[in-house]
């Protein structure tokens, strides 16, 4: 089955995920969809420095939108910073340093913002990573899950409050066709029974398979792909709970960032002739966000391209039960209260 999933996957990546792929997609486009001003609305993202959520934070910039930009590494943040001033002209710009895995950073990052800030309009969740092996953070959790999936939902979970009562709501995630290989993980979430593999991890967190050829970048790859399903699910799942908020989660296709480049030089290398720009990568993200379009269309929801998908390859056996889902967000929802600041 392993065999049948990977290679169904990869076919389907170089038909649907390329540069080409985009260009192909794009003649479908509506050009009016992102014809729109967003003065008077916020945007936060996170991971905004680089890659597709920098060029996701300049689009909005220049459509006028407030964009706060929560980053890691404060001198990339404010040079991303900078550029995106001027060449958007608009200076309603601001950096906030924060690292996703430290969950009780994340709880005191998001009190502190809505105690700041009267509003936000649209969370747009980003930043991810990918681990060679296994990490564990300050707190005892294991890094990759910590930063793409615990980190990423109490944030959204602290910063529901304020979105609930902000005009037109969204959030949006960042995820990966990598977790189409995966079917959801409810136990083990942190990755510390059995060989550790950063990619399946990442898929799981978020469901984004990345073809490799040395086997210890394949363990990588299966924890970056479990962490890209439970992504999904929860996308899902906080949908069903809070249907005043427009929730969805997308992939970006496989696209030319630092991040690839770093964490999978032998993907990146052997593809980077079909790789997306980040522009393109981030075009969904940034439709999502903006688009009258996309709010019409259904909560919950996998997009890729400006359209809905599955979240499933065909007879790859994916799927879960509502038991499996409903148990895997009380893991998630029990963490975080254990690691809530107080």
């Amino acid at each position: 089955m392993s065999l049948y999933r990977n290679s169904a996957w990869f076919l389907k990546g170089v038909n649907e995920f390329t540069k080409n792929a985009f260009l192909s997609a794009s003649k479908r486009f509506v050009e009016k969809d992102l014809e729109v001003s967003m003065a008077g609305r916020s945007f936060m993202i996170t991971g905004a420095n680089s890659g597709i959520g920098r060029a996701s934070a300049m689009a909005i910039a220049k459509k006028g939108g407030t964009v706060h930009m929560v980053c890691r590494n404060k001198d990339k943040a404010e040079e991303a910073r900078a550029d995106i001033v001027k060449e958007s002209g608009n200076k309603e710009i601001f950096v906030h340093i924060l690292d996703l895995s430290e969950t009780k950073k994340v709880w005191e990052f998001a009190e502190t913002f809505k105690r700041k800030y009267k509003s936000l309009n649209v969370l747009i969740n980003n930043a991810g990573c990918i681990m060679s092996q296994r990490e564990e953070n300050t707190e005892g959790l294991e890094m990759s899950f910590a930063s793409n999936v615990l980190g990423v939902y109490i944030l959204t979970k602290s910063l529901i409050a304020l979105l609930e009562k902000s005009a037109e709501p969204r959030v949006i995630t960042v995820s990966s066709g990598g977790m189409l290989v995966q079917k959801l993980r409810t136990g083990n979430l942190q990755s510390d029974r059995g060989r550790y593999d950063g990619a399946m991890v990442y898929a799981q967190n978020k469901v984004r398979y990345v073809l490799t050829f040395r086997q210890n970048k394949v363990m990588e790859e299966l924890t970056f792909r479990q962490n890209k399903r439970q992504q999904v699910v929860m996308t899902e799942q906080l949908a069903k709970s809070h249907p005043n908020i427009h929730f969805s989660v997308m992939h970006p296709g496989w696209v030319d960032t630092p991040g690839v480049a770093n964490a999978m030089p032998e993907f990146h290398s052997s593809m980077k002739e079909s790789l997306r720009t980040p522009e393109q990568g981030a075009d969904t993200t940034v439709w999502l966000a903006v688009s009258d379009a996309a709010a019409t269309m259904p909560n919950g929801h996998f997009y890729q391209d400006r359209k809905m998908v599955s979240t499933h390859l065909p007879l790859a056996w994916t799927h879960s039960s509502l038991l499996e889902e409903q148990k895997f967000m009380s893991s998630l929802e029990d963490l975080a209260k254990t690691h809530q600041a107080h």
